[in-house]
Protein backbone atom coordinates (compact mmCIF):
# COMPACT_ATOMS: atom_id res chain seq x y z
CA UNK A 1 0.00 0.00 0.00
CA UNK A 2 1.38 3.64 -0.75
CA UNK A 3 2.60 5.15 1.76
CA UNK A 4 0.21 8.31 1.23
CA UNK A 5 -2.80 6.06 1.25
CA UNK A 6 -1.82 4.59 4.39
CA UNK A 7 -1.00 8.72 5.92
CA UNK A 8 -4.00 10.06 4.69
CA UNK A 9 -6.24 7.11 5.99
CA UNK A 10 -4.41 7.58 9.79
CA UNK A 11 -4.89 11.35 9.49
CA UNK A 12 -8.43 10.72 8.75
CA UNK A 13 -8.93 8.17 11.77
CA UNK A 14 -6.78 10.87 14.41
CA UNK A 15 -9.24 13.72 13.21
CA UNK A 16 -12.77 11.52 13.63
CA UNK A 17 -11.28 9.93 17.25
CA UNK A 18 -9.77 13.67 18.05
CA UNK A 19 -13.72 15.06 17.04
CA UNK A 20 -15.13 12.47 19.26
CA UNK A 21 -12.86 13.12 22.36
CA UNK A 22 -13.41 17.12 22.09
CA UNK A 23 -17.24 16.06 21.90
CA UNK A 24 -17.36 14.25 25.00
CA UNK A 25 -15.03 15.92 27.06
CA UNK A 26 -16.78 19.68 26.12
CA UNK A 27 -19.94 18.58 24.63
CA UNK A 28 -18.24 20.21 21.20
CA UNK A 29 -20.72 19.56 18.73
CA UNK A 30 -18.64 21.66 16.34
CA UNK A 31 -15.64 19.46 17.06
CA UNK A 32 -17.35 16.08 16.72
CA UNK A 33 -18.97 17.56 13.01
CA UNK A 34 -15.99 19.06 12.01
CA UNK A 35 -13.76 15.93 12.84
CA UNK A 36 -16.13 13.83 11.39
CA UNK A 37 -16.09 15.62 8.31
CA UNK A 38 -12.83 15.67 7.42
CA UNK A 39 -11.39 12.75 8.60
CA UNK A 40 -14.31 11.02 6.45
CA UNK A 41 -13.21 13.22 3.64
CA UNK A 42 -9.16 11.87 4.44
CA UNK A 43 -10.12 8.39 4.32
CA UNK A 44 -12.28 8.90 1.30
CA UNK A 45 -9.28 10.42 -0.38
CA UNK A 46 -6.62 7.76 0.50
CA UNK A 47 -9.81 4.60 -0.01
CA UNK A 48 -9.89 6.81 -3.82
CA UNK A 49 -6.51 6.68 -4.57
CA UNK A 50 -5.54 3.00 -3.55
CA UNK A 51 -8.09 2.04 -5.97
CA UNK A 52 -6.04 4.15 -8.59
CA UNK A 53 -8.56 7.10 -8.40
CA UNK A 54 -5.35 10.08 -8.66
CA UNK A 55 -7.35 12.36 -7.28
CA UNK A 56 -7.66 10.91 -4.20
CA UNK A 57 -4.34 12.09 -2.48
CA UNK A 58 -4.95 15.37 -3.65
CA UNK A 59 -8.31 15.64 -1.80
CA UNK A 60 -6.84 14.40 1.17
CA UNK A 61 -3.74 16.71 0.58
CA UNK A 62 -6.02 19.75 0.24
CA UNK A 63 -8.20 18.78 3.33
CA UNK A 64 -4.48 18.00 5.23
CA UNK A 65 -3.36 21.64 4.04
CA UNK A 66 -6.85 23.48 5.62
CA UNK A 67 -6.72 21.11 9.14
CA UNK A 68 -2.91 22.10 9.39
CA UNK A 69 -3.80 25.99 8.92
CA UNK A 70 -6.84 25.87 11.05
CA UNK A 71 -5.17 24.17 14.62
CA UNK A 72 -1.51 26.08 13.96
CA UNK A 73 -4.16 29.11 14.48
CA UNK A 74 -5.70 27.52 17.30
CA UNK A 75 -2.02 26.18 18.70
CA UNK A 76 -0.97 30.23 18.26
CA UNK A 77 -4.36 30.97 20.09
CA UNK A 78 -4.18 29.18 22.74
CA UNK A 79 -0.41 28.10 23.44
CA UNK A 80 -1.92 24.35 24.38
CA UNK A 81 -0.46 21.60 22.53
CA UNK A 82 -3.37 19.08 22.77
CA UNK A 83 -5.02 18.75 20.75
CA UNK A 84 -3.55 21.52 18.32
CA UNK A 85 -0.24 21.15 18.50
CA UNK A 86 -0.55 17.03 17.91
CA UNK A 87 -2.81 17.68 14.78
CA UNK A 88 -0.07 20.36 13.44
CA UNK A 89 2.81 18.39 13.88
CA UNK A 90 0.90 15.05 12.76
CA UNK A 91 -0.78 16.65 9.99
CA UNK A 92 2.66 18.42 8.66
CA UNK A 93 4.14 14.94 8.74
CA UNK A 94 1.27 13.11 6.76
CA UNK A 95 1.38 16.19 4.66
CA UNK A 96 5.32 15.41 3.61
CA UNK A 97 4.29 11.81 3.06
CA UNK A 98 1.47 12.59 0.82
CA UNK A 99 3.24 15.60 -0.89
CA UNK A 100 5.55 12.65 -1.96
CA UNK A 101 3.57 10.07 -3.45
CA UNK A 102 1.10 12.27 -5.25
Amino acid sequence: MNPGVVAAIAYGILAIVGGAIGYKQAQSKASLVSGTASGLLLILGGVARSFGQVWGLGLAAIVTVILVIIFTTRLIKTRKFMPAGLMTVVGVAALVVMWKNL
